[in-house]
């Protein structure tokens, strides 16, 4: 959906070439647009045309383009190629590498969703787990079980070959999932700074292997791990009344690509587009279908 500002709002004549923008303030980013803005379906459109990003080179993200992305998050089916998104998040295993060729071909840029803190016994690796260090499982399904993060030693080599196979593949930036099974009952007396240990180490990795890093969800660290990480993804921060805590990254003219599966879009993009996210609606399933938020 898109929303429209009052005419008064809005520049006349042609847009200036872009330039870096100050972050706004807290205080600014907090004021909720104007009352008199009105809301109207439209299909997506795409931001300003961007260069493709070089092979075997982290993904840049722009501070001008900081709060102009569209995105895509597909993680069911083939992956719809067309969609018209600026960003795609994508599983590295079941994305073929003819998928990455062609959304790279229309510039777009790429990121993998990789599970940094959990396994599932269907992962190709998961015997590269040891049983010590299997805990609880994520959720009711328990089809994936957290990992005990404290084990950098036995985690890194086969953390490193799932970012490996990103590279691989033409991703150019990783976001890890699971990166906060300190909040959860994962088995293992995670601590908050066993979580911090893990979470820092994860994006120096990811450096290291040219992979630009994103933080997913963990909304409780994102004040300490932001200057750590290049872009956050985060889930129903509208029903769980924590967006204002995604703030330290917007207001650092990095992304926060945000997704709600439940709700109206005329009525959480108003509040998410205030703060700068990137939004969408998407089915929980995460297949092709997206109803994303656009500001005019």
């Amino acid at each position: 959906m898109r929303i429209r500002l009052p005419a008064s709002a809005r520049r006349s004549g042609p847009l200036p070439a872009p330039v870096r923008r100050r972050a706004p303030t807290r205080r600014g980013v907090r004021r909720a647009l104007p009352a008199a803005v009105v809301l109207t379906l439209l299909s997506p459109v795409f931001a300003c045309h961007r260069p493709l990003v070089p092979p075997g080179a982290p993904t840049p993200w722009p501070a001008e383009y900081a709060h102009r992305w569209q995105w895509q998050w597909q993680l069911d089916g083939p992956v719809d190629t067309d969609v018209a998104a600026d960003v795609f998040l994508l599983d590295p295993v079941r994305t073929t590498a003819e998928e990455t060729t062609a959304l790279r071909r229309r510039d777009r840029r790429l990121v993998c969703q990789v599970h940094v803190g959990s396994y599932a016994g269907t992962d190709p690796d998961a015997t590269r787990f040891p049983p010590a260090l299997r805990g609880a499982p994520t959720d009711r399904t328990q089809r994936r079980r957290w990992l005990d993060v404290r084990r950098w030693d036995v985690l890194e080599p086969v953390l490193a070959d799932r970012f490996r196979l990103c590279r691989g593949k033409g991703f150019g930036a990783v976001a890890l999932a699971d990166a906060d099974g300190y909040a959860h009952r994962s088995g293992f007396p995670l601590t908050f700074d066993d979580q911090l240990t893990f979470n820092r180490r994860l994006a120096v990795l990811a450096r290291k292997l040219d992979l630009s890093p994103g933080l997913m969800n963990d909304v409780g660290q994102v004040a300490a791990l932001a200057p750590d990480f290049d872009f956050a993804v985060v889930e129903e921060c509208v029903r769980l009344k924590v967006c204002a805590k995604l703030l330290p990254f917007a207001d650092a003219d990095k992304p926060v690509f945000h997704v709600e599966y439940t709700g109206h879009t005329a009525t959480f993009c108003v509040t998410t587009l205030g703060y700068g996210f990137a939004s969408i609606r998407k089915n929980r399933s995460l297949d092709a279908w997206r109803d994303p938020c656009q500001l005019a």
